[in-house]
This record gives C-alpha cells, sequence and structure tokens, in this order.
C-alpha cells in the first residue's frame, strides 16, 4: 500500500545532494574507487607475479623497473602490495557485511518486540561487550587455523554489537509510527513488518556505521596480520609486518604497504564522516 511508509524519498535525496556538495568525502570516494580498481585488475596487468622469487635480485629500492621495489626474495612490491589491497579491502568489506547483517536482524528484533525480549537480548550484547574481542579472535584464529573464510567470520562475529545498539534506537523510534500499526492491523506478520517496513526506514544510519565500520575491520586484520595471526594470503598487514622487520636497511618495504593501507583508512573515515554529516538529522531542513 502506497501510505505504509513515511515519505523519505526528498530528505534521502537532500541527503546524497549534501554528500556530493561535501568536497572532502568525493575526494575520498573517487580515491576508494580508484585503489579497489588498482587492485581488482592492476596485477592482472603488472609484467610481474607476486610469488615468483628472483633471488639473484633480492631487495632493490624503487627504480624505473620495479616502481615499488623488490623485497628480499626480489619480489616486485608494487604488485604485491596490489595483492594485498584485494585480500585487506575483501576482508573488510565482507566481514563488516557480516557484522551489518547480524547487527540489524539482532538489534531490529530486540527494539520491535521490546519488553522482557529486548531486556535479555540487550543484556547479552552487554556481556559480550565485556570480552576482550582481539583476544577472542586471535583464540579463534589460533584454534582454526589462519583460513581467510575463518578470518571474515571471526571479525565479523565481533563487530556487530555497536551497530545492533544503534538499530534497536532508531526501531524504538519507528515501531508505534503509524505505518507500522497499519501494518499490524493488517495483520502482516512482525518478521514481514520488520524487513518491509522497518529496516528500509534505518538505512541511513546503517550505510553511515558502515562506512564507519569498514576501516575498522580492515585495520582489525592488518593487526592480527601483524601478529602473525591474520589470514595465511599477502595482505597489507602481512606486508607492514615483514617490512618492519627489514625497516632500517629496505624502508621501501614498510613504507608503500603503510601508505596504501593509511590512505585507503584515511579516506574511509572521510567518507563516512562526509555520511553522517548529510544523514544528521539535524541537518534536514
Amino acid at each position: 500500500m502506497s501510505g505504509s511508509r513515511p515519505a523519505g524519498s526528498d530528505s534521502e535525496r537532500s541527503a546524497w545532494f549534501r554528500l556530493r556538495q561535501n568536497r572532502f568525502a568525493t575526494v575520498s570516494a573517487v580515491t576508494l574507487v580508484v585503489i579497489t580498481v588498482a587492485c581488482l585488475f592492476g596485477p592482472l596487468l603488472s609484467p610481474y607475479d607476486a610469488m615468483s622469487q628472483n633471488l639473484d635480485l633480492g631487495a632493490t629500492p624503487p627504480s624505473m623497473k620495479h616502481w615499488f621495489g623488490t623485497d628480499q626474495a626480489g619480489r616486485d612490491m608494487l604488485t604485491r602490495v596490489l595483492i594485498g589491497g584485494r585480500i585487506s579491502i575483501a576482508v573488510g568489506i565482507v566481514a563488516t557485511f557480516v557484522a551489518v547483517v547480524i547487527g540489524v536482524i539482532y538489534g531490529a528484533v530486540a527494539g520491535f518486540l521490546g519488553g522482557l525480549t529486548d531486556r535479555i537480548m540487550m543484556r547479552l550484547v552487554d556481556m559480550l561487550y565485556a570480552l576482550p574481542f582481539p583476544i577472542f579472535v586471535i583464540l579463534l584464529v589460533s584454534l582454526f587455523g589462519r583460513k581467510l573464510v575463518l578470518v571474515f567470520l571471526a571479525i565479523g562475529f565481533v563487530q556487530w554489537l555497536t551497530l545492533a545498539r544503534i538499530v534497536r534506537g532508531q526501531v524504538q523510534s519507528l515501531r508505534d509510527r503509524e505505518f507500522v500499526q497499519a501494518a499490524r492491523v493488517l495483520g502482516t506478520p512482525n518478521w514481514r513488518i520488520i524487513l518491509r517496513h522497518i529496516i528500509p526506514n534505518i538505512i541511513g544510519p546503517v550505510i553511515v556505521y558502515t562506512t564507519l565500520l569498514i576501516p575498522n575491520v580492515i585495520l582489525l586484520e592488518s593487526f592480527l596480520s601483524f601478529l602473525g595471526l591474520g589470514t595465511a594470503d599477502v595482505s597489507w598487514g602481512h606486508l607492514i609486518k615483514t617490512g618492519a622487520d627489514t625497516f632500517e636497511e629496505h624502508i621501501w618495504r614498510l613504507l608503500f604497504p603503510a601508505l596504501a593501507l593509511a590512505s585507503t583508512l584515511f579516506c574511509l573515515n572521510l567518507l563516512g564522516d562526509g555520511l553522517r554529516d548529510a544523514f544528521d538529522p539535524q541537518m534536514k531542513t
């Protein structure tokens, strides 16, 4: 029915317009697209294989032939940084997706049902908040191995709590609105009301938090890789760890993956700030 949902299209369009007017957010978004495309397709165009060793060449500084230099095994660092970007960005996106799905569903159910169910569910969140989550992820990886899928799930399963609280608060402000009451009168099941009428109206805050969560996830994966507990594949964290071991002799091995990671995190945070400002209800007219 046409009136089942509050008219939010105008405010959403104005929010996206404000976002486009934010130069820092726009430049950050473009930069992120460039970095992602480079990581996806750059290794395919590179004349060097990221894993092929050239021990005779060894570690050489940046040159016209190897723009980012080579590592101790003679492998091209530019290609390895781009391959590492694939892993780090994939972990950030997939693990964040896992966290968003869990957090949105959990928070929406708690906020919509309310009462005893809400109190029990949120007390569980409070208990989980008390756990040292980096230690929890490290324990999972130590027990089950450094598998990429496990890293996705492990990080995703520990990053959903704050989003669940945000979604719960948003749902509580919506559950007594007219369009929700109308759906209830028509006999619409609770799960359908949540999926069709509640969640679509909290997309703005979810998008904002998701953008801010991705850099945290990438940083956590890099931290685990730096400790030797991340994915066994090459990632920015892994390259930073190996580069730090020879920092004094081969600074370029640490510099370039660190710059790639820092640039991505910086742009994600600027984009997240821009989205937050664009969707801030106090800024809507």
